[in-house]
């Protein structure tokens, strides 16, 4: 029997993987933001109401890279508070069976022991320039949480490590580290440029997964019963880790992208910019014990999203 789904944020790099994957054996529903303000109460309660969803994803957020985060929390605070909100209290009240909230693994704090265990949460500063997303997104894990408690609800958490991959946003301030490398070496070898600025020291390392991954452990871990997920969670720590097991270091990693598109000049590292937190590797160890392991690694991964991103200069 075909699910009823609706994934909030179909238009995004992980909806639109999600809606890929999703709609080949299920009933999906997507709105467009021009149609369905999330950030309104109202109107979102007033969707739920005329559709029966069985299931619900919430991958709509505000989302970007440090720059973005630093130069607009207000927004990013207030937006996906919101949107989550609304979208989590309105599965309540109109008896959706399950749902899956997508976060981030900068809810963890700063100088956390590594690999990140879920249990970590909350044990320490979080990072300055992205604090304000990050509130956000634990604020979603303790309503998901809350509402199993006191409800009986089944609102399930997974926190991905740095994601990447098609459809993502290529703007060369306001994105996360992959996509901003890949257009601003773009646009270097473009412009035959000996060199690319590029933020921060460059010996920071970090962890990422490509999207379609992501997309694939969400769905596995909305599938895995009730029961086998009480096995390796708690009520009040019920969030699970996805990851690939593997960090690089910016350096690195802009080395590879270089490769990928084909750029010979030289990296300069402006080390006046901030860095983020020195490392973020997760540990994917109960997902992994659960069954799902990532299959795309890092150079076949640039390899797509940078044709993506041609696809889209074009």
């Amino acid at each position: 029997m075909n699910k009823h789904i609706f994934i909030a944020g179909h238009n995004g790099m992980v909806g639109s993987s999600l809606k890929k994957f999703l709609e080949k054996e299920n009933i999906v529903t997507t709105v467009e933001k021009s149609e369905l303000d999330l950030t309104d109460q109202k109107s979102v309660n007033n969707f739920f109401k005329n559709n029966q969803f069985d299931e619900v994803y919430i991958a709509a957020a505000k989302v970007g890279g440090i720059h973005a985060n630093d130069s607009f929390p207000a927004e990013f605070i207030y937006q996906n508070l919101m949107i989550q909100t609304n979208i989590i209290n309105s599965s309540y009240l109109h008896k959706v069976n399950k749902l899956m909230f997508l976060g981030s693994s900068c809810i963890y704090p700063k100088y956390s022991e590594q690999p990140i265990k879920e249990e970590y949460l909350l044990r320490g500063l979080l990072e300055r320039t992205n604090e304000p997303y990050a509130i956000a997104k634990i604020a979603g894990i303790k309503m998901c949480e809350s509402y199993n408690r006191q409800y009986g609800t089944d609102f399930r958490s997974i926190m991905p490590a740095n994601l990447y991959g098609p459809g993502d946003n290529y703007h060369p301030l306001n994105s996360h580290v992959i996509p901003g490398l890949i257009r601003r070496i773009h646009d270097a070898k473009n412009h035959s440029q000996t060199s690319v600025s590029i933020w921060g020291s460059g010996s920071v390392f970090r962890e990422f997964l490509f999207v379609d991954d992501l997309a694939h452990a969400a769905i596995f871990l909305m599938n895995i019963p009730k029961e086998t997920l009480a096995g390796v969670v708690s009520d009040q720590c019920s969030h699970i880790n996805a990851g690939s097991n593997s960090e690089i270091s910016i350096e690195n990693l802009a080395n590879m992208i270089c490769k990928v598109v084909g750029y010979k000049g030289g990296l300069v590292f402006d080390k006046s910019k901030p860095d983020g937190t020195k490392r973020k590797l997760i540990s994917s160890k109960k997902l992994n014990q659960l069954g799902w392991n990532h299959k795309i690694e890092l150079m076949d991964g640039l390899e797509m999203t940078y044709k993506d991103f041609l696809q889209k200069e074009l």
